[in-house]
């Protein structure tokens, strides 16, 4: 199983990359959420994407994740993105509500 680590984060055009670890639970949740709302708060991000090509599973933890970066994150005005998210992962978000708000991107 890989481990989220600080170099799964980066700034692109203003955009806040987030590549997921194979497993999002609140074993790294923790850990992403930190990481992410520092470089929301010491850089100058408009948008959070984040790369589920690498996950298999998520559970409520990952949903919390999302969930609270995107109420950070529209605060100003900034979105947030899914991109490579297996029909699994699009269940969990569809069942949960996410993909109301969030924009989930094709493949």
């Amino acid at each position: 199983m890989d481990q989220i680590t600080t170099e799964d984060f980066r700034v692109i055009n203003n955009c806040l990359m987030i590549r997921l670890p194979e497993e999002v639970d609140h074993y790294g949740a923790g850990f992403i959420c930190e990481n992410a709302d520092r470089y929301l708060m010491d850089e100058e991000v408009k948008n959070v994407v984040f790369d589920f090509e690498n996950t298999r599973f998520m559970d409520s933890s990952g949903i919390g994740i999302i969930m609270g970066r995107h109420r950070k994150i529209s605060c100003f005005g900034g979105h947030v993105y899914i991109i490579h998210a297996d029909r699994q992962i699009r269940r969990i978000l569809k069942v949960s509500g996410l993909e109301k708000i969030v924009e989930v991107l094709e493949s």
